[in-house]
């Protein structure tokens, strides 16, 4: 399916007209100004870069919707528990996720610029948005950024099919000569939420091998899957997939890893902890675990040599033997920097689910200046 085809259906708004219209929305609902800067540069940014499972598409029912709810507190208490010259324990008290992240991967990067090296860990947060925005924040600096949170269940551990570890991402980024940073932000399972709600509003089936049932079988209906997945009768396979044939065991140890760093090291809630609903199926919060790792290239390296030698071994993995068929090799960050290429004098694409969304709050929230072409 060409670009074109694919967006068929949308309204592009600028990037600037969104973030916008994000930080007013924010701002309706309590979130403090330089706060609600925040979390829409965290939203905009997923959807500068292509990554329109965590952008505007998750504004509403995953921050403005919990906020309403009295899930997240939109005013963030960032607390320091524990403290030593490279690391930090924080307490983010139900807060903004994005807020939590900015202000955690910003520690461990003032740590890192003064002894090389800042790790923090966070509790009680929410979801924080595109991992990958914290671990640019690192790499903007000249640093190599690592970060990784935890999550509702919804991977299956290999042989398992009860939903255990979130979705749990591990991402790294880190500067080249090149134009774009390098940076992988993906989950330890072969897919996650925010893409199957894309499948959703998008009316498309999944591939097979995505999620599987109780049974074990596969499940390609994303509709179902999302309602199967909070009722426990779904699980997310884990990279590597079903069993071990294809090495599913890999993902499942990868996410375990991310469940205890989230988890452990700040003493936070973890796996069943973290679904979102009591006993009696009423709603709580999530009390998301975070982690954030800056580590100063300088205190090894020089900075451009660094720099030269990732982008060359960037290009020689780009300029290797193509598959048949097949053209082109990418590298992390090079699709989501051609993304920003892409958009950047069309801004973001809107299909019509977001929409509605967007009408809903601009009527909710009066905000009359707003006049989209829907």
């Amino acid at each position: 399916m060409n670009i074109e085809e694919l967006y068929k259906d949308c309204v592009w708004i600028p990037f600037e007209t969104l973030e916008k219209f994000m930080i007013e929305v924010f701002t309706k609902v309590g979130v403090p100004v330089e706060d609600a800067k925040i979390c829409a540069d965290v939203l905009i940014t997923s959807d500068k870069r292509g990554i329109d499972s965590h952008g505007i598409g998750r504004f509403k029912p995953i921050y403005i919707d919990r906020i309403l709810d009295g899930i997240i507190n939109p005013k963030t208490t960032f607390e320091i528990i524990r403290e030593s010259p490279t690391t930090a324990v924080v307490d983010g008290h139900n807060g903004m996720g994005q807020v939590v992240g900015y202000r955690s991967m910003k520690i461990a990067i003032n740590k890192a610029k003064k002894y090389g090296l800042g790790m923090v860990a966070a509790r009680n947060s929410n979801h924080y948005g595109i991992a990958g925005y914290y671990a640019l924040m690192a790499a903007n600096e000249g640093m190599i950024g690592i970060t990784g949170t935890n999550a509702r269940p919804s991977i299956a551990p290999t042989f398992g099919v009860e939903n255990m570890m979130g979705t749990n991402p591990l991402t790294f980024g880190f500067p080249t000569d090149e134009p774009f940073p390098f940076c992988i932000d993906c989950a330890t399972s072969i897919t996650q939420r925010g893409k199957i709600e894309v499948y959703a509003r998008l009316g498309k089936q999944m591939p097979k091998g995505w999620v599987i049932d109780e049974n074990g079988e596969s499940k390609t209906d994303p509709v179902v899957v999302l309602d199967d997945l909070v009722k426990g009768k779904a699980a997310l396979t884990p990279l590597g997939g079903i069993g071990e044939e294809t090495a599913g065991y890999k993902g499942y140890g990868y996410a375990l890893v991310v469940e205890v760093l989230s988890a452990a090291l700040a003493q936070g809630a973890f796996m069943k902890q973290l679904l979102g609903y009591d006993e009696k199926g009423n709603k709580i919060p999530y009390k998301l675990g975070h982690f954030f790792i800056a580590i100063n290239i300088e205190n090894f390296v020089e900075l451009a040599s660094f720099k030269k030698m990732a982008g060359d071994i960037m290009r020689q993995v780009r300029n290797s033997k193509k598959m048949p068929g097949h053209s082109k090799i990418w590298t992390a960050g090079e699709k989501e920097y051609e993304a920003y290429l892409y958009r950047k004098e069309r801004g973001v694409p809107v299909d019509p689910v977001l929409q509605k969304q967007i009408k809903q709050l601009i009527e909710k929230y009066d905000l009359k200046d707003y006049n989209f072409d829907f």
